[in-house]
């Protein structure tokens, strides 16, 4: 099967928030780790902090993430000021489904965002968002073994 995003970006700057605004999407829902942090760090950058502020201007952001650690959740919600929502067994739907409907979100108008294909992408495709793959925010730090298992599984790109 191939899996086919509709935007396939560097990172998370490079996503272009008045092309966005421009097709109607008003809400953003993230994975967390490799996505808006390092993977589990359970903080954010100063950099992608600035960002998010310039993104909540516009739009609804939300986190969904399939992290189900006591403590990190713990870390994470405490230095977010937007819904995160952990354990959410993506490629499966129901945990973000009910995520968007608790937040009144509506799939055409929403954007998936998030660093796996096989996850975060499937996901989005699955609940009928716009989606946005990026490559990993500490693609210039991680192992080479993570960059090659990366490289495999975005082997299911077209």
């Amino acid at each position: 099967m191939f899996i086919k995003p509709d935007y396939n970006l560097k990172n998370i700057y490079e996503i272009n928030l008045e092309d966005l605004k421009n097709q109607g999407i008003n809400a953003l829902l993230f994975d967390l780790d490799s996505t808006l942090m390092g993977s589990k760090t359970g903080c954010y950058t100063p950099e992608t902090l600035e960002w998010l502020e310039k993104v909540k201007k516009d739009f609804f952001v939300g986190v969904v993430s399939n992290n189900g650690n006591p403590e990190y959740i713990k870390k994470v919600t405490s230095c977010s000021d937007f819904p995160v929502i952990f354990e959410a067994h993506k490629p499966d739907t129901k945990v973000a489904k009910h995520f968007m409907e608790k937040h009144g979100l509506n799939p055409q108008t929403t954007c998936f965002v998030g660093d796996r294909p096989l996850t975060d992408i499937l996901c989005g495709k699955y609940l009928g968002c716009k989606t946005i793959l990026v490559d990993s925010i500490t693609a210039d730090i991680e192992k080479p073994i993570v960059r090659f298992a990366r490289c495999l599984e975005r082997c299911c790109i077209r």
